[in-house]
């Protein structure tokens, strides 16, 4: 049976990878993926086969990794972060039947909500959504819905893809729809160039956050009614001092 991996592999920096992720790595003949996540990986292993694709040609990039995978070769198609969070295992996996000689494998990997969580604090500790503010794939209604529907329910709010050159005014849209059911002074914070170079986190209050530039390397955590700030980190606490 051909082999072919799907793995996360964190945010970027070569620590925050799994032992799991690495031993697949170094299992496979060819590493495909986008072209910066490539970058991110050829310095540990120079040997490797790569083939990369640009942006908005994630089925191509499929369609190729499983061909390749059929000429008996062991294939790692890399994604940052995991590879079923917003990655390349649902596109693979939508492909399989197409290519049923070939087996799958997918490698979990530190999401930006974990690693982003990390170098904050502790924003996640207690019940939270992940959303993504990029329509290319979803429309923008929806989005909406589901921003509002998770600030009424107090959760604290994870935002990925929050700006782009194209959607300047995305993350200011989803502050406006937030602040009816959270105070202004709710704390947040912002995580950039996760695990890269120039790593840097900000911690603002939500009125603060709607006026705040931030691009599509940055991802935001929006705190909820408890969230507070530890030693200027950022903590939203579970409960356990008071159980």
């Amino acid at each position: 049976m051909h082999k072919l991996y799907v793995i996360g592999i964190g945010p970027g920096d070569y620590e925050d990878m799994t032992l799991r992720a690495e031993r697949a790595l170094k299992e496979s003949s060819v590493i495909i993926g986008y072209t910066v996540y490539v970058d991110l990986v050829k310095p540990h292993f120079p040997e490797k086969r790569y083939l990369t694709t640009p942006m908005k040609r994630e089925i191509e990039r499929c369609h190729m990794a499983f061909q390749e995978a059929q000429k008996e070769e062991t294939v790692a198609m890399i994604c940052s972060g995991d590879a079923g969070v917003y990655g390349m295992a649902g596109p693979i996996m939508e492909l399989a039947a197409q290519y049923p000689q070939v087996s799958i494998e997918v490698v979990p990997g530190v999401t930006a909500a974990l690693s982003g969580a990390a170098i904050l604090g502790a924003p996640l500790t207690h019940d939270f959504a992940v959303i993504s503010l990029s329509d290319l794939m979803t429309p923008w209604e929806t989005i909406e819905e589901r921003i509002t529907a998770a600030a009424k329910a107090d959760f604290t709010i994870c935002i990925y893809n929050p700006s782009s050159k194209k959607r300047a005014d995305y993350l200011q849209k989803a502050c406006d729809l937030i602040l009816p059911y959270r105070a202004e002074n709710t704390l947040c914070g912002i995580a950039k160039q996760i695990g890269r170079e120039g790593q840097d986190t900000e911690i603002v209050t939500l009125r603060a956050l709607r006026d705040t530039k931030v691009d599509m390397f940055s991802t935001v955590f929006i705190g909820n009614q408890t969230t507070k700030k530890v030693q200027n980190m950022l903590v939203t606490p579970r409960g356990y001092q008071t159980t």
